[in-house]
């Protein structure tokens, strides 16, 4: 069992995570009776802790305004912390905080117990991040994420230069709905006020216009989470290369092989379903169909991703045959 000191500070981290917690869950995680907790709790509130008493569950939950002692974070949040910083500083897509992210770490170092202190220094000094890819990700301005979010947060038009590869330059005019980070991109999501449709816009082809447009009131988006839709989007949007194909197993069995953007499944019956995806080459369709380690026909495709499929087929069998 904890010391009293540090199971307070343990219950004080629990409800700073801004949830109602029942009185089950708390003692069950600090290891003590209902009662311990209770006087626990009591001892919070003597420290002008504003912890207040749900109702109908027999829960609590830590009230708006408490000064709370700063990084009250146990190792599994310093560690979270530090990767996601270092991840930053190595491969961040958003230029302008590579030294930021370094210089929290040090400051976050600085300020953590010995203890703690330790465990990060550990990591950082036997962990070492690459970028993912020889090929950089796209970047985007800390500026423009910040002038997206803040129209995204205020419900306010924003207008703002777009080019395309395919069709050039343009001003588009959206009511920008959120922003999702999705692989090696940045998209903006929101509703096009010229084209009256919902748009997604890469971020790093995109520069804010100053000042944004007047309040709007927010649509309803089309399958209800931002990130849904844009995995949609990005399976169906006009690919040079399109292809429908049957998958001989139900939906429910290959749902977790098809990562977001990779294609939407149609269930067909309980023994097959369909794959729609697309792609900029054909090559890159027969793999991707292929990744699905799935018995599959050729519904709508092609003509060239059948070819592709061929010399896939060949350089897998003439690599067995050198085996």
């Amino acid at each position: 069992m904890l010391e009293t000191s540090g199971r307070l500070l343990r219950l004080l981290s629990l409800l700073q995570t801004h949830r109602a917690w029942s009185g089950a869950e708390l003692a069950e995680r600090l290891a003590v009776s209902r009662r311990t907790l209770r006087r626990d709790v009591e001892r919070l509130r003597g420290l002008g802790y504003p912890v207040h008493a749900t109702q109908g569950t027999a829960g609590y939950r830590l009230g708006a305004g408490a000064k709370l002692p700063p990084l009250l974070l146990d190792h599994h949040e310093i560690f979270a912390v530090a990767l996601g910083l270092l991840r930053t500083a190595a491969d961040g897509p958003v230029t302008g905080i590579e030294e930021s992210s370094l210089r929290a770490l040090a400051k976050l170092e600085q300020v953590l117990p010995s203890r703690l202190r330790h465990r990060m220094d550990t990591l950082l000094t036997t962990t070492t991040t690459v970028r993912a890819g020889a090929v950089p990700a796209p970047t985007v301005s800390a500026d423009t994420v910040m002038a997206i979010a803040e129209a995204c947060r205020r419900r306010e038009r924003l207008r703002f230069d777009y080019t395309s590869p395919g069709r050039g330059h343009s001003i588009r005019s959206v009511e920008p709905h959120g922003m999702v980070s999705f692989g090696r991109h940045w998209y903006l999501v929101a509703w096009d006020t010229d084209r009256t449709d919902w748009r997604t816009f890469r971020v790093d082809r995109l520069t804010p216009r100053t000042p944004n447009g007047p309040q709007f009131t927010p649509r309803e988006l089309p399958d209800g989470d931002v990130a849904a839709y844009l995995a949609r989007r990005l399976s169906s949007q006009a690919w040079p290369f399109q292809a429908v194909v049957t998958l001989h197993e139900p939906a429910a069995a290959v749902a977790d092989r098809i990562w977001p953007g990779m294609g939407v499944i149609e269930p067909v019956d309980d023994h097959s379903c369909l794959l729609h995806l697309g792609a900029v080459t054909p090559r890159d369709l027969a793999w991707m169909i292929t990744s699905v380690d799935a018995d599959f026909t050729l519904t709508h495709a092609p003509p060239e991703l059948a070819d592709a499929l061929r010399i896939q087929g060949t350089r897998c069998l003439n690599a067995v045959r050198e085996a």
